[in-house]
């Protein structure tokens, strides 16, 4: 694979620094210091004209007169000044720069537009560019300083992403003085161009990197932030430290649904399908990551506890409980093995009360009985000073005991003065320590957290699943005709055609404008019925007054009509009534309220809402938030995550509700999200559930207008979907049906074995490499896939009762959005069929259909059966200037 495009900012050969002077207290004097003190081992090069030496080195009047390459300029310039130089760094083929500089976006209509010459410039000269207004960025292991920070990270394995320049020297300063150091430091500043997801994608495949933290203010680009997240989240710990989780006051919606959800449960539904960790404290943030980056092996939530203190056991249970965190049941042997190691006192159960008089050796052997236990998860160990305490030998004691397991194990050292050496050692030896009960199990939540976000992320579910198809078209005719009379409101009668376009169940109705149009209705449906006032200008028909429920009887019909219309016409006297929805009344006894909603995030796009409906909706708050597309695994674990979920089950006397219709229920609204952009908000409310079924008994939906061809299919989601319409049937010249399909992350097996039969020749003329097997993280990158930036085409067979893969071509979309590199292998014994030829159309025809204009491969120059077949499909051939043995391959599409 070719070099990231971000290479030159984390590994520059030669930097140039832009305003580096004398002056101590200004930025580019700092920045120019800080490069030459931190052990860089590559050149540094000061440019300011009005100084001929700095700091006993030549100084430069210009980027012309050092002569020689430079990979990153620094630049710590006023504003107005920048645009001019990355014009003069693009003339001379500068790679990647960092604007130090301030008075951009943040300072107005100037600002901006300063910004906005200052990425022309940027794009002019094909450059990437970190900040404008940021700290800087430090990459400890090479000695690159390349901030104004009096801080130094330490060389270490955690990177650290950060939006706010002055969180990054506090974080810094906090990790100092515990020993935790850092294999990068990024300050993303305005983030005018590379941002969290260019970031993160270099961080998955950075070497140096075990775990990342992130500080996030903001996102600009979701579908960016999204594919960066989901690609480093699949390689390796991402934590994040989210600000503004209250948000101040909430804006007027027409939904539930919009005054229900808000920017933060968004973020934090982005957070768990992309498999990233969520923290709310700095501490927590390095406890998470440190835990994390240790890869241990994360199968449940059963915790084990061994305490010295009773008291302390008691609440580390106590904080376990109100957080999820099931205590282990240990097994009779574990019971038995420590039976022979503790006093004749203890217990016998789970906390593994060790007793006051516990010595370091007593310790270890409760630890190591615990961390043997099958039933056992993790470890909590807990220890107080007292009077026949060793804390600091007890904690050499647990990290032996520890050593011969990868299960998670954590520490509380309860105290000050007499602990802080004990705590400090299993800090060091990677085992985080705390100083009290809830910040521990805090941090051991965040390790079931991951393992529940690791297996979402997972999910790579079509925008249409495995049900019978709805009728998008008819549902797209629905939309445009309301939006073509500039109403953004459908009708009552419009949203169940809506529902019915995608097999939502609903109850039947019909249209009535006076006293005698609603008795006939009724009778048409029978009682007894349901009426609900209709106006485009109330969509709480409840609060206006505009809902009867259960009328019986032909002569309450007429009745019910003229009370229900005068109420609303008393509180709502500015509201044009349409008449009145009659409706077939819910007769069900078992029945549970629930809502279904959707809301337009101005950021991620069309979020899913989940949770207890009826009219105290907002009041109790009780709700999932997940970003389409879903599944049902997706949709399942959207309805555990709230409390109305145990009402679903059988209690009492009410039978459990019919659990399959429900996720039926949410998989269509999210087939109907991911197909129609134009909706902004919709509330399914009351959804009742009950053992027969899952009933839409009221609903709204709000559109937003959006022009056509404003976007490409499914970019209004923040997660692209499973691209299905591109699988495809087809036979070889005898019969043979070959089927071509987008890869799953279920695919690993298969691809690992399809590359473990190749032969020695197809392997190198693949990964120009000798290569026996796939390691891990390359399964990982080939099978867990963003549809939005890369694609990989199967060719498979079934064969004895399994698939058998026969070929995969893929390709990834280069930085610039408008060009791709492509690969092909097909297994040696399937070749010559027409296989390779199949598969690399398919990948042209998807990669036309996502916008890709150019698509280039690099082919080994005496694979002639690769060029020939490249050459027949219309790809243009050429050598590689600076590989003789490759030749570039290139089809304009």
């Amino acid at each position: 694979m070719t070099a990231h495009y971000l290479e030159p900012l984390f590994a520059p050969r030669s930097v140039a620094v832009f305003g580096a002077s004398e002056r101590p207290d200004s930025v580019g004097a700092r920045v120019f210091q800080n490069l030459l003190e931190g052990g860089f081992t590559g050149s540094v090069h000061p440019i300011n004209p009005k100084h001929e030496v700095l700091r006993g080195q030549p100084c430069y009047a210009s980027l012309q007169a050092i002569g020689q390459r430079v990979d990153l300029a620094v630049i710590a310039t006023p504003a107005a000044t920048v645009p001019g130089i990355l014009r003069e760094c693009g003339q001379h083929d500068v790679p990647a720069a960092i604007v130090l500089s301030a008075g951009f976006g943040e300072q107005g209509e100037a600002g901006k537009a300063l910004e906005a010459e200052l990425l022309a410039a940027a794009r002019e000269g094909g450059m990437r560019l970190l900040g404008p207004n940021c700290l800087g960025l430090m990459r400890p292991q090479l000695g690159l300083n390349a901030t104004f920070s009096h801080n130094v990270a330490q060389p270490g394995s955690l990177a650290l992403i950060s939006q706010s320049g002055a969180l990054c020297t506090a974080i810094l300063d906090w990790a100092d003085g515990r020993g935790i150091g850092f294999s990068a430091m990024i300050s993303v500043g305005d983030a005018a161009d590379v941002g969290f997801g260019d970031l993160l994608d270099y961080l998955a495949l950075d070497p140096q990197t075990q775990g990342i933290l992130m500080y996030v203010e903001g996102v600009r680009d979701a579908r960016r932030f999204m594919s960066g997240l989901r690609a480093a989240a699949r390689m390796k710990p991402v934590v994040v430290l989210k600000a503004g989780r209250q948000a101040e006051g909430s804006r007027a919606a027409m939904s539930h649904t919009g005054a229900l959800v808000g920017a933060d449960d968004v973020f934090d539904a982005a957070l768990k399908r992309a498999g990233a960790v969520r923290a709310d404290t700095i501490e927590q943030l390095f406890a998470a990551a440190q835990l994390l980056s240790a890869r241990p092996r994360i199968s449940g939530n059963r915790l084990a506890i061994v305490t010295n203190a009773g008291g302390p056991g008691v609440m580390a249970t106590d904080c376990a409980v109100e957080r999820g965190i099931r205590l282990a049941q240990l097994e009779e042997a574990t019971l038995v093995k420590l039976d022979g190691v503790l006093s004749s006192h203890w217990p016998r159960a789970n906390p593994v009360d060790i007793l006051g008089d516990a010595t370091p050796e007593r310790y270890a052997d409760a630890v190591s009985a615990c961390l043997a236990d099958a039933n056992v998860d993790g470890v909590l160990v807990m220890l107080t000073p007292q009077a026949m305490t060793a804390p600091t030998e007890a904690a050499r004691r647990v990290i032996e005991a520890s050593q011969g397991s990868d299960k998670p194990i954590l520490a509380c050292w309860m105290g000050e003065t007499q602990v802080r050496e004990g705590r400090e050692l299993l800090n060091r030896n990677q085992i985080p320590a705390f100083d009290n009960p809830e910040t521990s199990l805090q941090a051991f939540g965040y390790l079931n957290a991951y393992r529940e976000n690791q297996h979402l992320l997972l999910q790579a579910p079509g925008a249409l699943g495995d049900l019978p198809p709805p009728d998008v078209e008819g549902a797209r005719l629905i939309v445009e005709s309301a939006l073509a009379e500039r109403r953004t409101l459908l009708t009552a009668l419009e949203v169940r055609a809506l529902l019915s376009a995608f097999q939502l169940p609903n109850q039947p109705a019909v249209m009535a404008r006076s006293p005698n149009e609603a008795l006939s209705a009724a009778e048409i449906l029978g009682f007894p019925v349901a009426m609900k006032i209709v106006s485009p200008e109330i969509s709480h028909k409840s609060d206006a007054g505009g809902v009867r429920l259960n009328i019986r009887s032909a002569q309450a019909v007429r009745g019910a009509y003229n009370d229900l219309v005068e109420e609303v016409r008393q509180r709502r006297p500015d509201a044009k009534i349409d008449g009145v929805s009659v409706e077939k009344m819910y007769s069900g006894k078992h029945g549970r309220e629930l809502v279904v909603g959707v809301i337009a995030d101005p950021v991620f796009g069309p979020v899913i809402n989940f949770g207890a409906g009826g009219i105290a909706v907002e009041i109790l708050r009780d709700r999932a938030v997940a970003l389409p597309p879903l599944n049902a695994q997706l949709a399942e674990a959207m309805i555990r995550r709230t409390r109305v979920a145990k009402m679903l089950d059988a209690f009492r006397n009410q039978p459990p509700i019919q659990r399959e219709a429900l996720v039926r229920v949410l998989l269509r609204v999210s087939e109907m999200v991911c197909e129609l952009p134009e909706i902004q908000e919709m509330d399914l409310n009351p959804l009742v559930a009950d053992e027969t079924g899952a009933y839409v008994l009221d609903a709204r939906v709000a559109l937003n207008y959006r022009p056509p061809g404003a976007q490409r299919r499914y970019d209004h989601v923040a997660v692209h979907p499973y691209p299905a319409h591109l699988i495809q049937s087809w036979q070889l010249a005898d019969g043979t049906e070959i089927t071509i399909r987008p890869i799953r992350p279920e695919d690993a097996d298969l691809e690992r074995e399809f590359v473990r039969h190749l032969s020695p020749e197809a392997k190198y003329l693949r990964f120009r490499q000798s290569l026996q097997e796939l390691t891990d993280e390359m399964v990982v990158r080939f099978t867990q896939l963003d549809y939005h930036r890369e694609l990989a085409l199967l060719a498979t067979v079934q064969q004895d009762g399994r698939e058998l893969e026969l070929g995969v071509t893929r390709y990834i979309v280069n930085p610039d959005g408008e060009s791709a590199e492509f690969a092909l292998v097909v297994d040696d014994a399937w070749q010559n069929k027409g296989i390779g030829s199949r598969l690399l159309s398919s990948l042209i025809e998807a990669a036309r259909e996502r916008g890709v204009k150019t698509l280039v491969g690099g082919i080994l120059a005496h694979n002639s059966r690769m060029l020939d077949l490249a050459k027949s499909i219309g790809f243009v051939c050429q050598p590689t200037p600076d590989d003789v043995g490759v030749v570039t391959v290139t089809k304009s599409l």
